[in-house]
């Protein structure tokens, strides 16, 4: 009796991690990713998702994570907006994960600061943020040179300050409402504080 309780609990702990093993997600094809990149996203965020329009982010050497996550989000409602939600619901969960490798797998080109009146605030919030409105650091979460955190926090740096104006505004007045940590900070902060930190981050490198 013994001998067979112990080969049960040897097939137990062996069966686990195998069939962990089977329904792990297969590695993310580029050149699917590169495909779909070419046929449904290359209008707004060009072939590479480097410096496009303004209105529309930068998502070269964004986290992966970040951008399956996203896109998730858009499929599913979480996220609002109208055009990426019809893209993404024609994906995937592995389109989601090939096409984000890919824009992950490109080299963000690095952008610059504009404001020269509001540098100092802008760099004063990222790094210290404002203690009399209880808002945190920028860089506490996304790290000192905007890099992001895989995962969690995506990266920053370089990013279209339109952008990062508009995603905070959102975030302000509920019309974003996929972060409830973002939706608390940018509760706190002026027109002229996001669009400070908005234009530093934009030169972040």
């Amino acid at each position: 009796m013994k001998s067979t309780v112990t080969l049960l609990f040897a097939a137990t702990v062996w069966a686990a991690p195998m069939a962990a093993l089977g329904q792990a997600p297969a590695k993310p094809d580029l050149a699917k990713g590169q495909a779909i990149a070419n046929q449904v996203c290359v209008a707004c965020h060009t072939a590479d998702g480097s410096r496009g329009t303004p209105a529309n982010p930068i998502i070269a050497g964004q986290h992966p994570e970040y951008l399956v996550k996203q896109l998730q989000e858009f499929k599913s409602g979480k996220r609002q907006n109208a055009v990426m939600a019809g893209f993404a619901a024609t994906l995937s969960d592995e389109d989601m994960r090939n096409v984000a490798a890919f824009y992950a797998s490109k080299q963000a080109r690095p952008g610059v600061a504009t404001q020269k009146d509001t540098i100092r605030l802008g760099e004063r919030i990222y790094r210290g943020g404002i203690a009399e409105k209880a808002v945190p650091a920028c860089a506490a979460c996304h790290g000192p040179a905007g890099s992001g955190i895989p995962s969690q926090y995506p990266r920053l740096s370089g990013q279209h300050a339109d952008y990062t104006v508009a995603q905070m505004t959102a975030f302000r007045s509920g019309a974003r409402a996929n972060s409830a940590q973002m939706t608390a900070i940018a509760a706190r902060m002026s027109d002229v504080e996001i669009k400070a930190v908005s234009d530093y981050i934009a030169g972040l490198r």
